[in-house]
């Protein structure tokens, strides 16, 4: 038997959420598939124990819910997750949760979507949609790097999915590889706990406070990125130090400039800058192979450590089940239409949170999405009646 709905969401994260409320604000009938237990599951699941969001919480609302003035500028995961309990129960939203999407095409002949499901007991469901919204994200799949000799490895191997704190690390070597947000602020995590702590840096990255970094979003409202970028590049140089005699170099292209062009928000920091003063956290170049325990780098130096953290990412996993994802994306996931269009795609296909633009941009595609399938409903109905007249008038 087939269950067929107006809009079918795969995915009850933010993105999720977030379209679901819209929808129901214009009353429209749709459904959600979440294949973990839970709404939120990245954040309630798979995040380690000290994370929080990275950028001011005006930055970080879903439609209709801004955040109480009460709460801190930078919301901690467990006030994060209460926010969107609090969503959740405000606008009524029921996803169907242990449902598996395995399989979703479109249907020429009757112009809507199949989608199959595994639910918790094994069964498959099918359902039938005139548009679907593929809310998984970009942090579906853990992005897993091809190092040389990786596979070798004899200590502990953990992706920052499962990393939860540094508290069974201590007095162990443990690489990093990753300098992004996650992995500076596991770096810092993990030297706290006392083990000794490396991270890889590869490329350019800017290191900002967090602070400093709100300063530069409050002041795009009335100067360019240019110039904005002018003085954050300054002030964090004289904030942080010189970082580039340990090997953290500076990209050419200001902060923002980057954010708003890649997406890729700048470190802000924790904590970590001081440590990698001291020489409590060491960091290396890119790694040119494994030889067992032993890391072999790009500048011809080596070491030997009990345990790697990959701090290396996520990617979207929806070309997997979305069978006919040429609609909509690239073979690798990613959206086929550029930003600021990247949300739509054909027959009835749209995608919300792959704008690399955090909660904000989740927030403005769920708007875009329930808006632009609203109006299309509207026309259609129109017509419909239109054509009912036109026959009772023969």
């Amino acid at each position: 038997m087939e269950n067929v709905v107006a809009v079918l969401i795969v995915g009850a994260g933010p993105s999720g959420l977030a379209t679901s409320a819209c929808l129901s604000s214009l009353s429209i009938p749709h459904i959600i598939l979440e294949k973990e237990d839970c709404d939120t599951s990245l954040w309630r699941k798979y995040t380690y124990d000290r994370v929080g969001l990275h950028l001011p919480k005006d930055m970080c609302s879903l439609p209709f819910a801004p955040h109480s003035p009460d709460a801190p500028t930078f919301l901690s995961k467990d006030i994060f997750l209460e926010y969107v309990d609090n969503y959740v129960a405000r606008f009524n939203i029921r996803p169907r949760y242990n449902r598996n999407v395995t399989d979703a095409r479109f249907d020429e002949e009757v112009q809507r979507w199949r989608v199959e499901a595994v639910n918790k007991e094994g069964d498959v469901e099918v359902y039938g949609a005139r548009f679907l919204v593929v809310a998984t994200g970009e942090n579906d799949i853990a992005n897993l790097p091809e190092i040389d000799g990786l596979e070798g490895f004899k200590g502990e191997i953990v992706h920052s999915k499962y990393y939860k704190s540094g508290a069974k690390f201590e007095g162990k070597n443990v690489l990093v590889i990753g300098s992004g947000n996650s992995g500076m602020e596991i770096a810092f995590d993990l030297s706290n706990f006392g083990a000794h702590t490396s991270i890889v840096v590869r490329s350019p990255i800017h290191v900002i406070s967090k602070e400093l970094m709100r300063w530069g979003f409050k002041s795009l409202q009335v100067f360019p990125v240019s110039m904005v970028d002018r003085v954050l590049t300054f002030a964090s140089k004289m904030e942080m130090g010189d970082l580039s005699k340990y090997g953290v170099q500076r990209p050419s292209k200001g902060p923002l400039y980057i954010k708003s062009t890649t997406g890729r928000t700048p470190v802000l920091d924790v904590g970590t800058v001081a440590k990698i003063h001291s020489g409590d956290i060491k960091v290396f170049p890119a790694i040119n192979k494994f030889d067992e325990n032993i890391v072999k780098f790009s500048n011809g130096s080596k070491q030997e450590f009990d345990a790697i953290v990959l701090a290396t990412g996520y990617k979207s996993g929806a070309s997997g089940w979305l069978k006919d994802y040429h609609y909509m994306f690239n073979a690798d996931g990613t959206p086929i239409r550029k930003f600021p269009d990247q949300w739509k795609g054909e027959n009835g296909i749209y995608c919300g949170g792959m704008a690399k633009m955090g909660l904000f941009g989740i927030s403005k595609d769920a708007k875009l999405i329930a808006n632009d399938i609203h109006t299309i409903l509207a026309k259609e109905e129109f017509f419909q009646s239109d054509q009912t007249e036109l026959e009772l008038e023969l």
